[in-house]
């Protein structure tokens, strides 16, 4: 089972312990081996911390960070592992304009959970009503605290 996130750039503070048990959850639960996420604001951030450290406790489980474009720019990947990252085939082509829209869409496909943190409409509520669309088993940790 695959697991991808969407979360608004800047998160409320308190939302960690809330996703810790959720990731905990899918992984002792839910089967979840794999996940997919972004590079791109605080909530991908937390993600990313969350499953470096639950990695340490669950060595069966991967997770990759999904880039939507390549940047020349080093202070753009926020320094994390590269050899973490993930680029979809097809996006080199992409204009970077909808790089983020083809990679979300992506991950999507790929996934059977959608971990949210959507409070208001943007880019990832959209993306939260696709994957619903799409009939993946959405789980928004703003509903729950």
């Amino acid at each position: 089972m695959v697991c991808t996130f969407f979360g608004h750039r800047t998160i409320d503070k308190g939302i960690e312990p809330t996703l810790r048990s959720i990731l905990v959850d899918l992984i002792e639960n839910k089967n979840v081996e794999k996940f997919y996420v972004g590079n791109h604001g605080s909530f991908d951030s937390l993600v990313i911390r969350n499953l470096e450290a639950l990695e340490t406790i669950y060595p069966h489980i991967k997770y990759s960070i999904v880039l939507a474009y390549l940047t020349g720019k080093k202070s753009e990947y926020h320094c994390f592992d590269f050899s973490r990252t993930l680029y979809p085939d097809g996006l080199e082509k992409t204009p970077p304009k909808f790089a983020i829209d083809k990679r979300n869409r992506w991950m999507i496909e790929k996934s059977d959970f959608v971990v949210t943190y959507v409070k208001r409409f943007g880019g990832a509520y959209n993306y939260k009503e696709i994957a619903e669309k799409k009939g993946k088993i959405i789980i928004n940790i703003a509903d729950l605290i």
